[in-house]
């Protein structure tokens, strides 16, 4: 399409530079499918392969593909680099997950986040990369080391496992990467490796080849602000238009200081975040983008010194951030396909920017750098980056506010949390205050750790409720017909309530230690065959230790698992003790019977589950006391075991769009929901469930023990009306205090009406540009199924008493 044809709504940006260049992002380019990683790193491992060690040969390749890829340099662009040869091009990750001839048409093919694939990018994986890597990738080698009895329980939709089609890299940037070029970060693995002790460590040998692995991407990430100042350079000895010709030698000249040096400079810092940014995300495809962490906080000693000195204003500040915003839209998530498009059925890379949160010292981080991003934020409207503000007792009441009012306008950004409950969930995983002050919501969805200090990688969802379900089915699975779980008995001659509770904690016990079993096996083949150098580079204590991230060498190591349904194993487990046990107006039987005809026939059943029963959500301690039950067994099963690596699984409250999926595999539940209807997202309440407004759902939610766990999601959804004007900013902000006040972890908004969204799906071609709030990250309304769509417009809409 040509810009001319492009619709006016796409012309957002503070100047016509970024108008412009927000619509070749937007409009000039689709995504697709880039070959050129993958070939160039099938070059490399021919060369080098079975002659170096692992972390050599990720080394190797990270250089050979940093010397040779294409470089793409947009007109009037002024932070450069991409992961592809072009923007929206994303590159593949056979060593992860060599894609079938067959998965290539699916994603040229569907409907909802496809990639447009080539006949010649075809041809390259049919002749190059299948041979090649069909047998070598870690999917393949995954799928014949796992278990039958785990791949039975993936397969009935039981769990999911991230680290099959993406690798490991929950974790984001300190502020070393401002301070820190990559040729001081070689001067420190220079003096690393000078004083190994050959005679007297046992691991000396293991320790150089890290060491020497991170050096060589060093010199990769040298070499790639090298070319991009000497393309410059050439591009400008030629150039005609002399405005154009003076921005590339200035942009060359911001290449010749990062990321070879530390940055001086506001846009050299930002130019320093991206390089290394496009190097963490082209080395692996990590389940998240390498996250700016808190981005105020590391960018207003360059903006405070570049106003004095003049050599910056805040008008060409905000072009600058407005730009990065920009590249961030230009680089999808890596294409997925099977289970794992399911539980993230998104373009978005999950990169969470963190703004206004503590400082180190326990102050308030708010400064003129936070607002100019809540302007940028709002003025761009693009789902990448996922933006944050961290709320604490300390941050300015107007802060607030002003996030509230851009949140309100309805596209589901930005996402608020609490500095307090972050710091205090850290502190309980044993950060210290210092390293947990300095850190935060740090990548994907809600996630908490410690930046520039940890490695807390997600292992995949969990489906709670359907667990229940194997208890009610004696672990026999309709969906794929197989026993996959556990037989405990006929829940038919249960007596008591505590014995089918007692038969659910037995089912959750044998379904976690299966999925742990193969989440260990799992990452023993990343800490052993795929090291990321680059990633340790910048993750502390890795070059001191000499130990990769992947394989325990950062400060801290944690194990994530997602726990999806909360809200429906609480309210099931609610229907079946209230009316099956203790009132005794229906017996298990009954039950067992509508829920395995999806109610049909059973209506009486269903109004009494689903109408009169007490439900989570309202502030009715009959049921939250059943939740409370339940998330102290999820902690006693599931929370710290150890792993291959050192670190600890840790629960938490994230769904991304897994509860569709895990939805879509599962009967009727005992609590009236239908069968194949998605779960609740995170902790929020059934859909329909919570009926006594807002301030009852953050009651409810409250009682969970938020602290314990590494984050949990709260969805809250209102219309325009409501929060409109003075007061409804007020009543948002006072639910946020609240909520906050009684350790709620985070809250997010959906602010638009059902009528809106139901004609958004008639209409889709008149809402090309409407974004609502999925789970921890914003979409576009028509990239998603229609099933997703139908679990939106079905959230409960609030009203404040």
């Amino acid at each position: 399409m040509t810009l001319s044809a492009v619709a006016p709504t796409y012309r957002r940006g503070s100047t016509e530079r970024i108008k412009n260049l927000r619509e070749i992002s937007e409009k000039q380019y689709q995504p697709s499918i880039s070959m050129e990683r993958a070939v160039l790193l099938t070059e490399a491992y021919q060369k080098w392969e079975g002659k170096v060690s692992a972390p050599v040969l990720r080394g190797l390749s990270f250089k050979y593909m940093m010397e040779r890829r294409t470089l793409y340099l947009e007109r009037h662009g002024i932070i450069v680099g991409e992961k592809g040869e072009r923007p929206w091009a994303a590159p593949t990750f056979p060593e992860l997950c060599c894609h079938t001839m067959a998965d290539f048409a699916n994603m040229n093919d569907r409907e909802h986040v496809f990639f447009k694939v080539s006949a010649e990018d075809r041809r390259i994986q049919e002749e190059t990369i299948i041979p090649y890597w069909h047998d070598r990738a870690l999917m393949t080698r995954m799928n014949q080391l796992l278990p039958e009895e785990w791949h039975k329980l993936f397969d009935a939709g039981l769990y999911t496992e991230f680290l099959m089609q993406r690798g490991p890299g929950h974790t984001v940037a300190d502020g070393k990467i401002y301070q820190t070029g990559y040729l001081d970060f070689m001067a420190r693995i220079d003096a690393e490796l000078a004083q190994i002790d050959y005679l007297g460590d046992q691991r000396a040998l293991q320790r150089r080849d890290e060491l020497q692995g991170m050096r060589l991407v060093c010199e990769g990430m040298i070499i790639l602000g090298q070319r991009y100042a000497e393309k410059a350079r050439t591009l400008a000895a030629t150039e005609t238009d002399p405005q154009w010709r003076q921005e590339l030698l200035e942009l060359a000249e911001v290449c010749d200081q990062v990321p070879a040096h530390a940055p001086q400079t506001f846009r050299q810092a930002v130019q320093m975040y991206w390089f290394t940014h496009i190097g963490v995300t082209s080395e692996m495809n990590n389940w998240d983008a390498y996250s700016p962490g808190k981005l105020d906080q590391h960018l207003e000693p360059f903006y405070d010194a570049d106003l004095a000195a003049g050599r910056l204003t805040r008008d060409e500040a905000k072009e600058i951030l407005e730009d990065l915003w920009i590249q961030f839209n230009n680089q999808p998530a890596p294409p997925k396909v099977g289970i794992t498009l399911k539980e993230s059925a998104t373009y978005t890379d999950f990169c969470n920017l963190n703004t206004g949160a503590l400082r180190p010292d326990g102050t308030s981080g708010v400064s003129e750098v936070s607002y100019l991003i809540l302007e940028v934020m709002d003025e761009m409207k693009l789902l990448q980056p996922s933006s944050n503000v961290q709320i604490s007792k300390k941050s300015p009441e107007h802060f607030l506010k002003e996030a509230l009012k851009v949140s309100r306008k309805g596209w589901g950004q930005p996402a608020f949390y609490s500095s307090e409950a972050i710091i205090q969930e850290l502190m309980n995983l044993g950060k210290s205050l210092d390293d947990a002050r300095d850190s935060g919501i740090a990548s994907g969805c809600v996630e908490t750790g410690c930046a520039g200090k940890e490695a807390y990688v997600l292992t995949g969802y969990l489906n709670i409720p359907k667990i229940f379900e194997l208890v009610l089915n004696r672990g026999f699975d309709a969906y794929t017909q197989q026993q996959v779980g556990l037989d405990l008995g006929d829940p038919t001659t249960f007596t008591s309530y505590q014995e089918l509770y007692d038969a659910f904690q037995k089912q959750m016990k044998y379904v976690v230690d299966v999925k742990v079993a193969g989440n260990n096996l799992i990452e023993r083949m990343y800490m052993d065959q795929m090291p990321v150098p680059l990633l340790s580079v910048i993750t502390d204590d890795c070059i001191k230790q000499g130990i990769d991230y992947n394989a325990g060498g950062a400060r801290y190591n944690t194990s994530y698992i997602q726990c999806v349904g909360v809200a429906t194993i609480t309210d099931s487990l609610v229907a079946i003790k209230k009316n099956v046990f203790e009132d005794q107006t229906v017996t298990m039987a009954e039950i067992l019977a509508a829920c395995q005809a999806d109610f049909a026939g059973h209506e009486a059943t269903f109004d009494l589950v689903y109408n009169q029963t007490p439900k989570y959500g309202n502030d009715d301690d009959y049921a939250d006391r059943v939740l409370v039950t339940v998330s102290h067994t999820l902690q006693d099963v599931i929370a710290g075991r150890k792993t291959p690596k050192g670190s600890r699984t840790v629960v938490e409250f994230l769904p991304t769009t897994c509860h569709v999926y895990f939805g879509q595999v599962m009967q009727a539940s005992p609590n009236g929901r239908h069968a194949g209807i998605p779960l609740p997202d995170g902790i929020s309440p059934e859909k329909g469930a919570d009926r006594q407004g807002p301030t009852a759902v953050v009651k409810s939610a409250a009682k969970l023990d938020q602290l314990k766990t590494g984050g949990a999601l709260l969805n809250q959804k209102f219309t325009p009306a409501v929060v409109a004007g003075e007061q409804g900013l007020a009543n948002l902000a006072s639910l946020i205090r609240g909520y906050f006040a009684m350790d709620g972890h985070h809250i997010q908004f959906n602010v638009i009406d059902k009528a809106t969204l139901l004609d958004a799906q008639a209409h889709p071609e008149d809402y090309e540009d409407l974004i609502v709030r999925v789970a921890g990250y914003s979409d576009y309304f028509n990239n998603l199924d229609r099933a997703l769509q139908d679990e939106i417009i079905q959230r409960t809409s609030q009203e404040f008493a």
